[in-house]
């Protein structure tokens, strides 16, 4: 997209993201991937920069800037390094603006300036290992403030200090704000992953663990789908800064590297592949813009949060494959990090809902009670 669609602010913001992600991710994430390093003290520093808050109020120790701007960031930093843009979502996106939008005036004050700030990260735990895409089929459950149960794939769940959780009770799913330290609850195993290894993805145990209610009783899972709602969007932005860096690394070294007397970036082939990926690639952060401004004016955006996510997290799993390709044998060694966004963009098509379920929410609102079995 035309920067000229940004207006002053969105365009600083974004140029503080992509000097930060040039210059302190970028040369140390192909380290952070090969040794599986969390690098916890970066997220101080973005914190310093207003980062970790983008679009949490001033009042509340965020930089006060809008939605757009937010996506802007994630999809700057996950060009250079995609478990980075992944920490910064989750904390964002699903730990602290449902804290902004359900959370009592207390529960804000004391919680949200250290999570803007960087100082703390949040995380959110709603699946289960009998539910990811069925979350209505959660089993952990809460009773008189105290949960027991267990919550799988939870991103920054190593790290986090204040955790989204959703428990049964009475009144129905309701959510939930846990602390790290709390009473009965464990950290239980960190997962080894096909990519984003710069980033923690746990496993969570709960044994009559002490909660603070978020929201009314009862109403926890339209506050976990509003929350994925939003969430959707930013992962969304992750996937077009995996497919714009493989776009970067394929144009550039198609300009170096000659084949038959000739830079390889004068042969047709190529030309038609790059020329596709910047195509594939701007027509996705245009469903991304569009999405993130919506959710900003305040209007329905699931189909078209879920519109950006499917079609960007497949931009990036196949353009992601063809800068392997225009690179060749160099693209499936790690000295290139084709390899990598490749293994990072994977996951894109499968967290914050499925591709299925995009296409499922998708159909559903146009299709109407006729879509329903």
């Amino acid at each position: 997209m035309s920067l000229h669609e940004l207006d002053t602010e969105q365009r600083e913001i974004r140029d503080l993201a992509r000097r930060f992600a040039d210059e302190r991710v970028a040369p140390n994430a192909g380290q952070w991937d090969r040794g599986h390093e969390f690098p916890r003290a970066l997220f101080g520093e973005l914190g310093e920069l207003g980062l970790m808050g983008v679009c949490v109020p001033a009042e509340h120790g965020g930089a006060g800037a809008d939605f757009l701007s937010y996506v802007l960031v994630l999809e700057e930093l996950s060009r250079a390094d995609a478990g980075v843009g992944v920490t910064v979502a989750v904390h964002t996106s699903a730990g602290t603006l449902p804290l902004l939008a359900h959370g009592t005036p207390e529960q804000i004050a004391r919680l949200v300036p250290p999570l803007a700030a960087g100082e703390e990260l949040a995380a959110f735990a709603l699946t289960e290992p009998g539910a990811g895409s069925d979350a209505g089929g959660i089993r952990t459950r809460a009773s008189d403030g105290r949960i027991t149960g267990t919550k799988q794939w939870c991103t920054n769940g190593s790290h986090a200090s204040t955790f989204i959780v959703f428990a049964r009770e009475e009144a129905g799913t309701s959510a939930f704000v846990v602390r790290a330290g709390a009473g009965g609850f464990a950290v239980v195993r960190e997962e080894e992953k096909l990519g984003l290894n710069s980033s923690s993805t746990a496993d969570l145990s709960f044994e009559e663990t002490p909660g603070e209610p978020l929201g009314a009783p009862g109403q926890g899972m339209r506050i976990a789908l509003s929350t994925l709602d939003g969430g959707r969007i930013g992962i969304a932005a992750q996937a077009v800064g995996i497919a714009q860096a493989g776009l970067d690394v394929a144009a550039a070294y198609a300009k170096e590297r000659t084949a038959f007397g000739r830079p390889i970036a004068s042969l047709g082939p190529i030309q038609e592949k790059l020329a596709d990926m910047q195509t594939e690639i701007e027509a996705a952060r245009a469903l991304v813009w569009r999405a993130a401004r919506l959710k900003e004016a305040g209007r329905p955006h699931s189909v078209e949060g879920a519109q950006a996510k499917l079609f960007a997290s497949a931009v990036a799993r196949r353009q992601t494959g063809e800068a392997i390709q225009v690179l060749g044998g160099y693209g499936y060694t790690k000295e290139f990090p084709a390899e990598r966004y490749y293994r990072d963009a994977k996951v894109t098509e499968i967290y914050e809902g499925t591709s299925e379920i995009q296409r499922l929410v998708i159909a559903r609102a146009l299709l109407g009670d006729s879509a329903r079995p």
